[in-house]
Formats: C-alpha cells, sequence, structure tokens
C-alpha cells in the first residue's frame, strides 16, 4: 500500500511538472494568437498630406450650344423654318491628359481594424478641352429665295482647381489600410462658348449677317460628385505614403469627366 502511494504522489509531481512546462510555450500563453493581429498601426487622429496627380478628363459638348443659336437667331426666317439651332454641329467628345499637384487633410476614426473618416482632397492643374463645329445647308424658304446658311459654334472648358468633400471607410491590415470613399466635388472653371450665322440669299446675292455671340464665364464654381479606391501604407511613426484612384464628374454647361491616379505623402498626428 504504502509503495501504490509512493507511486501515485511521484507521478502527479511528475504531471505538474510537465504541465508548467508546457505552459512556457508561446501557444498557450497568448504570444501565438497575439501575433496574427492584422494590424498594429493607429490610424486615429488627425493628419494632412502633399500630392501629385495625372489623369484624363472627357467632356461632351454635344448641345452645349444649342440654347445660344437658338437666341441669336430669334425670330428670323432661317431659324423658323430650317430649324439651324437644332442642327447636328458635330462638336461631339474631346479629351485630354494633364498633370496636377495639391493638398489633403483629413480625421480618420478607428474601431480595431474598421477605419472611418472625412477627409478634403485638393488638386490644380490643367483639365478641361474644346470642340469647334460648322456646317452649311441650302433650302428655297416662304419668301422665294434660296437661303444658303453656314452655322458655327465652338465650346471649350478650362478647369484649374478641383477640391473633394469625402467621407471614407477602410480595413486596417498591417501597416497598410485600402479604403474606399465618396462625396462632393467642387471646380473653379473658364467656361466660353460661342455662335455664328450667316445667310447668303439668292437669286438677289445679299449676303446676311454674319451674326455671333459669344459668352465667356471665368473662374466659374461647377459641381458634381466624387468616388474612388486608395491605399495609405504606414512607413515610420505617423508618416505615411498613399497611392489612390479618384473619379469625378462635373455637370455644367458641359458634361465634364475626370479620371486621375495620385501618389501622396501624409502625417498622422
Amino acid at each position: 500500500m504504502r509503495r501504490l502511494l509512493l507511486a501515485a504522489v511521484m507521478l502527479g509531481t511528475v504531471s505538474v511538472a510537465h504541465a508548467a512546462d508546457l505552459s512556457d510555450l508561446p501557444i498557450l500563453r497568448g504570444s501565438f494568437t497575439d501575433g496574427l493581429s492584422r494590424s498594429s498601426v493607429n490610424w486615429q487622429g488627425g493628419y494632412i498630406g502633399a500630392q501629385a496627380g495625372y489623369g484624363s478628363s472627357d467632356e461632351n459638348f454635344n448641345g452645349s450650344t444649342s440654347n445660344m443659336m437658338a437666341a441669336l437667331l430669334a425670330d428670323t426666317l432661317i431659324e423658323s423654318e430650317m430649324g439651324v439651332s437644332q442642327w447636328n454641329l458635330g462638336l461631339g467628345k474631346a479629351s485630354r491628359r494633364s498633370t496636377g499637384y495639391g493638398a489633403f487633410a483629413g480625421y480618420n476614426a478607428q474601431w480595431e481594424d474598421v477605419v472611418l473618416g472625412v477627409e478634403a482632397s485638393y488638386l490644380h492643374g490643367s483639365f478641361g478641352g474644346s470642340a469647334t463645329a460648322s456646317e452649311s445647308r441650302s433650302n428655297t424658304l416662304s419668301d422665294g429665295n434660296v437661303h444658303s446658311v453656314t452655322a458655327s459654334s465652338t465650346s471649350s472648358i478650362a478647369i484649374k482647381d478641383m477640391a473633394t468633400f469625402r467621407g471614407r471607410a477602410g480595413y486596417a491590415w498591417g501597416c497598410f489600410l485600402p479604403y474606399m470613399f465618396a462625396g462632393l466635388a467642387l471646380g473653379n472653371a473658364d467656361i466660353t462658348q460661342s455662335v455664328s450665322a450667316q445667310d447668303y440669299v439668292t437669286p438677289a446675292g445679299v449676303l446676311q449677317g454674319p451674326v455671333s455671340s459669344t459668352d465667356t464665364q471665368h473662374n466659374h464654381l461647377i459641381y458634381g460628385y466624387s468616388a474612388g479606391l486608395g491605399v495609405d501604407v504606414n512607413l515610420v511613426g505617423g508618416l505615411f505614403m498613399r497611392a489612390e484612384w479618384e473619379y469625378i464628374r462635373f455637370t455644367a454647361a458641359v458634361d465634364t469627366n475626370i479620371n486621375t491616379v495620385r501618389a501622396g505623402l501624409g502625417y498622422k498626428f
């Protein structure tokens, strides 16, 4: 009996010592699971940064000068019977590529790996385009004469400054913060539109016109919306770099879409 008790005590002592040794293993102390934490970067707080971008602007000029032509030729025979303002002058679409530079600032709130924030982004560049078209037609009108009409139109837009005010949603993964955003877009643009028309009447041989009209808006405020994707990468401390794609649509007198890719460097306080 004494031998059995002694053996049981020795076995228990060995078991306790073995369990103590196992408790030193990382997997039981929790360090292994701690090592799987997706993000150790604190994105909470305000930040500022500088950025540079490259992109294209696409403009749709179709119909942008129709109202001007109608006002120019109001109460004329060629407008009432030939409908000059409704001609398809073929202004069509235009595209231009450009670079820009600017800044951004915002604030992040973080819940574990989920990051939500607001941001203002600014880019200065030279985006926009222009188009010119002309068309001629001849018809015999109610006055008994043949009217040979030539109509021309020109439209242009130059966007110098763009600012977007966005809401952001991101997911922190290690030193990376991929995010998406959407918001309001504002722009500063110069818009010029002009129309002209002339009418050669036969057999009288009389040239009526040309008459013309030009409308120019300098530093005109245009607005629209913005959306895009990006990623912030923490470098050291509060310093981070950024890569981003942004789409902007301005609903102005000239329908304009702008796509840019951007790179930036920022600091989170």
